[in-house]
């Protein structure tokens, strides 16, 4: 490993991340966003391209009323066009115009692009390079230069590719970026192009690797071991195409793999900062992502389960804790005693000393399509049951749904029959979009008198699957139901070869739950 100073983190998800399809930042989810990475305290933001856009002017405007503790923030753009003076272009007015200390832009490394792409001569372009780096410098920035395809460009012509970082080293920038733009280099290629680029500069060196051969983390690894001090990368690996190097994955293998210092950022914050940028573009993290992931820490086999029971360190590369994400023990017919003992533990449960009852059960109701992999309610609900620690507090007596077609407009509803612990009966009736919105809404609305604390409840995610494709219309189906009180959240499950009783059964546990738990 080279000798290296603290490695700085700059985060592109606002521009890089912006590209990824179904991606559209308004300003005030940009604002938001730099102020999450603010406070979770990623050295540089790369904030836009300003004078692209009107959402990307809106946001550089109001950013400089931001008191910003840690982050700086940084405006894209390009070296100058061929034909005009710096001083004339657009795009290097709109940067010097920005508000902001520091720019990053970006210029032709690949002698291909150039000739090809721009159809001007080699010489031109190194000084588009150089004098567009100058004239930001003389305009008071600190500027940051990305050697577009540099690796491509570096493959195909390799003293051309180095002339392209020189040139802008020679105009005042302070920092020289690799790029990987087409996400195509392999990690061997990434270390021999990084080795030769820090012999021939006297800056410091970043990498800004794409995705699309999955190697992107690998690939910004294998730059820093080489040499390279920052790292561009997006949140949750968003980005163009395949996306950009994940900060959610590179930032703890930095730290907790290869033991090179980074700013003061808390990683335990590390989840948290995933899901909620996640949730604020509308695109949740995959749940099989490293570290942050849902199902990252999550485990399934009985024998791993057991062997985790004497050290985690057997199927965990790292605590979970220290990411901030925390063991799932998911409960399925490869249940064992142990699996079952850990779920339990988890869900903060008496173990007890026999836990064969639980098992046998589970195993007897997931013989009939049951899973409870996905549906913690509903096994907490039935752990109390078969401990006799939770009685019904309701009882469905039975109901009746009516759907009327006129002139190509459906109309459903539902009628239900309740009683409560007491045997006092209400019967209701509700419309509603189909025949499970409707009985949902009536069996709530049969309950609200007995149960007033569940109108806060609302059902967020319904998922149907059938269990036995081939029998076609008379196959079995599981429904998984997601609610909320806006405390809490959790997910019931219900089987049935009808796909309303199957609804019924889980909206049936997901109002126990929420009265098991109260408030």
């Amino acid at each position: 490993m080279t000798e290296l100073t603290r490695i700085v983190i700059y985060d592109t998800t606002l521009r890089d991340g912006a590209q990824t399809e179904g991606v559209l930042f308004s300003a005030e989810d940009k604002l938001d966003v730099l102020k999450a990475l603010d406070e979770f305290g990623v050295d540089f933001v790369e904030g836009g391209w300003p004078g692209s856009n009107p959402v990307d002017d809106e946001f550089f405007a109001k950013s400089k009323r931001l008191d910003l503790k840690r982050t700086r923030l940084v405006a894209f753009g390009s070296t100058r066009r061929y034909d005009i003076a710096p001083e004339e272009d657009p795009h290097l007015r709109a940067l010097v115009d920005s508000g902001t200390e520091w720019c990053c832009i970006f210029g032709k490394s690949w002698d291909f692009q150039v000739e090809g792409a721009l159809g001007i001569p080699l010489d031109i372009n190194l000084d588009m390079v150089q004098d567009s780096v100058r004239f930001l410098v003389d305009s008071g920035k600190h500027v940051i230069f990305d050697a577009e395809h540099f690796f491509d460009g570096y493959k195909s012509n390799p003293k051309y590719a180095i002339n392209v970082l020189k040139a802008a080293q020679m105009g005042g920038a302070e920092w020289l970026v690799l790029c990987d733009t087409n996400g195509g280099s392999l990690p061997s290629e990434i270390a021999v192009a990084t080795e030769d680029a820090l012999l021939s500069v006297d800056l410091p060196l970043g990498i800004h690797a794409h995705n699309d051969s999955d190697l992107a983390t690998a690939n910004t690894l294998c730059a820093l071991d080489r040499g390279c001090q920052m790292v561009q990368c997006t949140v949750n690996g968003m980005g163009e195409r395949c996306g950009n190097t994940n900060l959610c994955t590179v930032l703890p293998n930095i730290v907790y793999k290869t033991g090179l210092e980074t700013s003061d950022m808390d990683l335990t914050k590390l989840t948290a900062l995933s899901r909620n940028i996640g949730e604020l573009i509308n695109i949740l993290p995959r749940p099989d992502m490293p570290y942050v992931g849902e199902t990252a820490f999550t485990h399934k086999g009985g024998m791993h389960i057991a062997a985790m029971t004497k050290d985690t360190r057997t199927y965990e590369h790292i605590d979970p804790s220290l990411v901030g994400n925390r063991r799932k023990i998911l409960v399925s017919e490869m249940a064992g005693k142990a699996s079952i003992i850990e779920k339990l533990k988890e869900l903060d449960l008496e173990c007890g000393d026999d836990t064969s009852d639980i098992i046998t059960k589970i195993k007897e109701m997931e013989s009939k399509g049951y899973q409870f992999e996905g549906a913690d309610a509903s096994f907490e609900l039935l752990v109390k049951r078969l401990r006799g620690e939770l009685e019904p507090r309701f009882t469905v007596e039975g109901f009746k749904i009516m759907i009327d077609n006129r002139l190509g407009d459906m109309d459903t509803e539902a009628t239900i029959k309740v009683l409560d612990s007491e045997g006092e009966l209400e019967q209701t009736a509700a419309d509603g979009n189909g025949p499970v919105n409707a009985l949902d809404k009536a069996l709530r609305k049969s309950l609200i008198r007995f149960f007033p604390e569940i109108d806060d409840m609302k059902l967020t995610d319904y998922k149907v699957r059938t269990l036995d494709e081939k029998s076609a219309t008379a196959a079995g189906v599981r429904v998984l139901i997601r609610s909320t009180d806006g405390k809490h959240s959790w997910t019931t499950v219900g089987v049935s070869e009808n796909v309303v009783v199957a609804s019924l059964i889980a909206l049936v546990d997901a109002i126990e739950y929420k009265l098991m738990i109260g408030e």
